[in-house]
């Protein structure tokens, strides 16, 4: 995937679940940072398992529809406290609020550059 595509994967997961009223909705672009494990993250929050759920579900499917990508895979759905997909050049986090507050990624790659969505 070029950066482009790349670009367009986030913007297109960050639009997903920002449409399933996702909270705090962010792109971080890792692409100038050294040694980091993809070009960019897509972190959001959702209320209850059942929100995190339906928030991974709206990923997949705009993903897919736009692109035709499916995530290569996708970690955590049964319990939905911290779901992660993984595309490849893009990897989505969508946490209950107390787990991101817990594992800060959003502090941990605060020198990755904040995308305007």
């Amino acid at each position: 995937m070029s950066k482009k595509e790349s670009e367009i994967v986030a913007r297109l997961a960050a639009q997903a679940l920002d449409e399933k009223k996702a909270e705090d909705v962010r792109i971080i672009n890792l692409t100038n940072l050294h040694n980091a494990p993809t070009e960019y993250f897509v972190i959001a929050s959702g209320n209850v398992p059942s929100h995190v759920s339906a928030l991974s579900d709206a990923v997949h499917e705009v993903v897919k529809k736009a692109t035709g990508l499916n995530p290569s895979k996708i970690e955590g759905y049964a319990n939905a406290e911290w779901i992660l997909m993984d595309y490849f050049d893009v990897v989505v986090h969508i946490f209950q609020k107390d787990k991101r507050a817990f594992y800060r990624l959003d502090e941990l790659w605060a020198d990755g550059e904040i995308v305007n969505i």
